[in-house]
């Protein structure tokens, strides 16, 4: 499929064309001139200036920590030029009714939970037994108390542990930096607009064609051209996989608000009548979005409770409405083409997994390109790794809405008692209320390494699926082997190595500049 180089010891010169620019692109430029630009591959990004990006993914997991020090990119460079700020979790807030467990926080992992975290999944099996022990997540994580106490995840010098985190950030900066980034690698940019897509006899991309009639050739295209899937879906026909039927959100109301003097780190979720709303807090503002099902309310009415929520009730404040396709394609990787970003699929944002798709993709890719010799050898191994990616998010995701103890509209009775549930989520259900172990389900499925035991814990445990209060009995010492107070004191004085985000952001400002 690509041609190899003559010349032994050379790299094979291959011309790669991304088309479509936003986030997803430009991380896909990055990391493929990172690897290749230097084996004598050369890198186009089209980008239209006509088109615009969608701009409201701007939260992020660990994992894009990972990817700005592979390309060593210090936070003091990118953080203040995209207004980002650090995340600890999220916190969900009404997606239950149960007294006690209204709200839960889902952390990032943290070294100093090594202590605390047994304790945790001790209590949540021991209260499945039916044992009164406290079962809430909330009081035994490191995260959970920083971001209750509006504190970044830095430590002072002498606090030596590992501390994961993730960001919010100003997605359409991030393009913008990412761009500047690629560009200095050598990666060419060009603004147009794509007219036409040109197959080859092999039914392979073989050129796009610009509304300049610029026909751009390549040997290998990558499309992140959004939800039009321009290449792999409308022009190389992949067939996409809708997740409608578990996932029932379409829909999304957006605005931006003006921010709070103290800094929260943290994203909020709150369950509202037809979806859920989330407040994402950065330097310069908060991003406030709604994600609805138009199956069960109008725009409109999905715009007037969002507005009613944000105590905005002046129509002269803009809001943008947003439709979402959700689902993933059967193939990622297709003839000479692979797809990255909302080209390839989306899963709604309830978990902030967008770029941890694209990041996971991208890397992906480049492994079994380089394993392959730069041929498709390895191109159903990929596609069914990224399917597997997207089917084990899915399934958390799914969970969040099974769950819910929720009855006041149909949107959350037909979530609640929804039986479209792939066998493998079922499975983790079922091991947690017949009470036992689910670490011992999630290594048996081999899918601990997509979402581990707590947040498993704690998603379930946080939504208090439990016995009923009134079905509990006291327990013996051996139940209540590990002390409250203990491990609150514990959390507290780790907790006092940290400054409040605020500060911590302040401080990383003036060391950018």
């Amino acid at each position: 499929m690509f041609e190899q180089s003559q010349n032994p010891g050379k790299a094979p010169v291959n011309k790669i064309v991304i088309v479509g620019g936003g986030t997803a692109g430009w991380m896909a430029a990055n990391l493929m001139a990172k690897h290749w630009i230097n084996k004598g591959f050369e890198i186009t990004l089209i980008e239209s200036p006509q088109i615009g990006i969608i701009g409201v993914g701007e939260g992020s997991t660990p994992q894009l920590k990972g990817y700005m020090d592979a390309l060593g990119i210090t936070e003091q460079q990118w953080m203040p030029a995209c207004n980002a700020t650090y995340k600890l979790g999220i916190t969900f807030k009404d997606w239950s009714v149960r007294p006690g467990f209204t709200s839960y926080f889902h952390p990032f992992p943290a070294q100093p939970d090594d202590y605390t975290a047994p304790a945790f999944f001790h209590n949540s099996y021991v209260r499945r037994q039916g044992i009164d022990v406290e079962g809430h997540p909330d009081h035994f994580f490191l995260a959970t108390h920083l971001a209750a106490q509006k504190k970044s995840p830095i430590a002072s010098e002498n606090f030596p542990f590992e501390i994961n985190y993730g960001y919010h950030f100003d997605s359409t900066l991030l393009g913008q930096f990412l761009a500047q980034i690629a560009r200095d690698q050598g990666v060419k940019h060009v603004q147009a607009t794509i007219d036409d897509v040109r197959l080859s006899g092999s039914g392979s991309i073989h050129s796009v064609v610009t509304d300049e009639g610029q026909e751009i050739s390549g040997d290998l295209f990558v499309d992140c051209s959004g939800f039009r899937g321009l290449l792999i879906q409308q022009a190389l026909k992949s067939e996409f996989v809708s997740f409608g039927k578990n996932l029932f959100n379409d829909s999304a109301v957006v605005v931006q608000t003006q921010g709070e003097d103290e800094l929260e780190s943290q994203t909020i979720s709150t369950a509202l009548k037809y979806g859920w709303a989330w407040k994402i807090p950065l330097t310069s503002r908060i991003g406030n979005g709604y994600v609805f099902s138009s199956s069960f309310c109008t725009p409109d009415q999905a715009e007037t409770e969002f507005r009613q929520h944000l105590g905005l009730l002046d129509n002269e404040v803009a809001v943008r409405h947003l439709k979402m396709k959700v689902g993933r394609l059967e193939q990622h990787w297709t003839k000479n083409c692979v797809a990255v970003g909302l080209s390839q699929g989306f899963i709604e944002p309830l978990e902030a997994t967008a770029l941890h798709l694209v990041q996971e993709t991208v890397e992906g890719f480049i492994d079994a390109f380089e394993k392959g010799d730069f041929t498709d050898r390895n191109r159903g191994a990929f596609n069914k790794s990224i399917n597997e990616r997207f089917e084990a998010v899915r399934n958390y995701i799914v969970a969040h809405y099974r769950v819910n103890s929720r009855s006041d509209t149909d949107y959350w009775i037909e979530n609640g008692r929804n039986e479209h549930l792939s066998s493998s989520l079922r499975s983790v259900l079922e091991t947690w209320v017949r009470g036992k172990n689910i670490s011992d389900e999630l290594d048996r499925q081999d899918i601990d390494r997509y979402y581990p035991s707590i947040s498993w814990n704690c998603l379930l445990a946080g939504y208090g699926l439990y016995p009923e209060q009134h079905q509990l009995k006291p327990g013996n010492a051996l139940a209540h082997k590990y002390k409250l107070d203990e491990i609150h004191s514990f959390i507290r004085r780790c907790g006092l190595n940290f400054r409040s985000h605020r500060d911590e952001m302040d401080r990383l400002t003036n060391k950018s500049i």
